[in-house]
């Protein structure tokens, strides 16, 4: 495995809405049909990330088998003889790895985070886990274990990945060339693109971005959801009265959204979308059209993914994952050399 490693995580749930899948799980995918040849791609499931904040652990397994279905069924190549899909936590590796640089990490860095102050505001003093504190350091051996070179991330994590470079450079300063340093941010979005597709805007508040955490339910579109479902919410979507159609982020952002969407969904540049429906005075066509185009996009993935063969999935797992021991091993090995745990 002479390859430079492109390196990036495949969520260990199923619950991607659109916003995921056109901002993120299609370029993923577009990302390893491309660069496979010339780099080693890693697409791994932080299972062990899942649970820094509560979640359902008796849904975890199925959550995670469900989530690597909906990427095959999404298209990645898993034939690729370049492409691995593991789990993390089959690696152990990655724990052991996070305990040794968890000890060369400042309490001080670790309070800095970002992500770390933002998820804690949303949670009550008695569910801030140590995991959750502790987070980029376990991401940190993720992609340090694989010497991977470049790691697709959005502005969310691009301080982790910082963190991550420091913690490395620290390491190397002190017991010599133990790690191989991933690309700075500024090269990483040079290599994939700072920007992972459009972001797709809640249907019924247009200046947030689609979550799943809406608590209507309303705003995001699934794609485990019935097509029929779908199409109530799009017909439902928060537009405006002015009574004419323009592609305005500022003054009508609703439609705004509903343009960028039917784009997407139907294949089709954003400016051809706009000549077609800029000027009307009746926002019904362009909600029909487009709760057409997501439903049949809904009803074609559900079949796709159901159609996914589960026994070449495991054996692609357990493969990749026997290969990923041995070089997460070998990783380990040169570290615990390096801090007196072996000779």
């Amino acid at each position: 495995m002479s390859k430079p490693v492109i390196l990036t995580g495949i969520r260990a749930n199923n619950d991607l809405h659109l916003g995921n899948y056109f901002g993120a799980l299609l370029p993923i995918i577009s990302l390893a049909k491309e660069k496979a040849g010339d780099y080693q791609i890693n697409l791994f499931v932080p299972d062990l990330h899942s649970f820094t904040t509560p979640i359902d652990h008796d849904q975890l397994y199925q959550g995670i088998m469900s989530s690597l279905k909906t990427f095959v069924a999404a298209g990645l190549p898993i034939d690729s003889s370049d492409v691995y899909i593991y789990r993390q936590s089959y690696i152990p590796a990655h724990s052991e790895l996070t305990w040794i640089l968890d000890c060369f990490t400042g309490m001080g860095e670790m309070q800095r985070m970002t992500q770390f102050k933002d998820k804690s505001n949303d949670l009550g003093a008695d569910r801030i886990s140590v995991g959750l504190f502790n987070y980029p350091v376990l991401m940190a051996a993720d992609i340090l274990l694989y010497g991977a070179k470049y790691v697709p991330v959005g502005e969310d994590q691009s301080q982790h990945l910082e963190f991550t470079r420091d913690i490395a450079e620290r390491m190397n300063n002190q017991f010599g060339n133990i790690f191989q340093l991933p690309e700075p941010v500024k090269l990483q979005h040079a290599l994939v693109g700072k920007d992972q597709g459009l972001r797709i805007k809640d249907l019924q508040d247009p200046t947030k971005k689609m979550s799943k955490s809406e608590a209507s339910g309303k705003g995001a579109i699934f794609l485990n959801e019935d097509p029929a479902e779908a199409r109530k919410k799009i017909l439902s979507a928060t537009t405006d009265s002015l009574g004419h159609i323009t592609y305005d982020k500022q003054n009508q952002p609703g439609i705004a959204n509903l343009l960028e969407l039917l784009a997407l969904v139907s294949g089709r540049e954003l400016s051809e979308v706009i000549s077609t429906y800029e000027g009307q005075s009746q926002y019904g066509p362009l909600k029909q059209e487009l709760a057409t185009k997501v439903s049949d996009l809904l009803e074609s993935f559900q079949e796709k993914r159901m159609n996914v063969d589960e026994n070449k999935l495991l054996s692609k797992l357990s493969q990749s994952e026997e290969l990923m021991n041995l070089q997460a091993q070998e990783t380990l090995f040169k570290v615990q050399q390096a801090v007196g745990l072996r000779k």
